[in-house]
């Protein structure tokens, strides 16, 4: 089944069209990267999977629920994180969790609970009574993550998460997402422009202008354009150096 399918969305800004005619799915239990360079289009595509806008045109379904008729029904089925942090630096951790569970309606032991689960998961628990600024980036997106978890999602969208981490923290974090995407059947859609976030079993997306331009899996990219790599492939299908 797919969890997330993508009908044909255009969206423009005035006169300035942003997308046009996109469309792909994301297989259930499925890592899918959408690859980008900054400025394809990626966030303003996130933003209108989970109803911040309204394409002009197209469809998004959330395993068969339609976004447009019934969002409450989709947005249920999904966790996100943005590119940009959208955690209250004055609550600790915990409460931030605590909050958002509230939200969807969580009992109050239950939503105790799950933090705690999910935190000691991202490896923060020890942070869970600490107020959110006090933490690096890595933390506060490991905590972000946590509480895009704690409804029970069953798709995880992430836009750019790594932005702003190092190395080490962009490797930890990225690995996390892929154990719960093999170890809960979680589906994921992880917007990136880093190449190196690109596993070769992943399905990828590539997203250029606005455009998709290529769609498949990750192995599979070099060999169908005739080049060598990925990033050549990368290069050759958005003109990027």
């Amino acid at each position: 089944m797919n969890a997330l399918a993508i009908e044909n969305l255009s969206h423009s800004f005035g006169t300035r069209q942003v997308l046009q005619n996109v469309s792909f799915t994301v297989a259930e239990g499925r890592m899918c990267i959408l690859l980008g360079r900054n400025g394809a289009g990626k966030t303003t595509l996130f933003s209108l999977i989970t109803g911040l806008y309204h394409a002009w045109t197209g469809a998004v379904h959330v395993f068969d629920v339609a976004m447009q008729s019934n969002p409450s029904a989709a947005l249920a089925q999904m966790g996100v994180v943005f590119q940009q942090p959208t955690l209250d630096l004055d609550l600790t951790a915990g409460e931030n969790l605590r909050y958002h569970a509230a939200l969807h309606g969580l009992p109050t032991e239950l939503s105790k609970a799950r933090s705690r689960e999910e935190l000691s998961r991202l490896e923060v628990l020890n942070r869970v009574d600490d107020r959110t600024r006090a933490l690096s980036g890595g933390q506060r997106r490991r905590v972000e993550i946590a509480r895009a978890l704690m409804h029970g999602p069953r798709l995880l969208l992430l836009d750019e998460p790594t932005t702003g981490l190092d190395v080490p923290g962009r490797r930890a974090l990225e690995q996390h997402v892929r154990d719960l995407c093999r170890e809960r059947g979680i589906a994921v859609l992880w917007a990136t422009h880093f190449l190196e976030e690109v596993a070769a079993d992943d399905d990828v997306v590539v997203l250029d202008r606005g455009r998709i331009c290529w769609a498949g899996l990750a192995d599979h990219i070099a060999h169908e354009l005739g080049v060598g790599s990925i990033a050549e492939a990368f290069a050759l299908l958005t003109g990027s150096p």
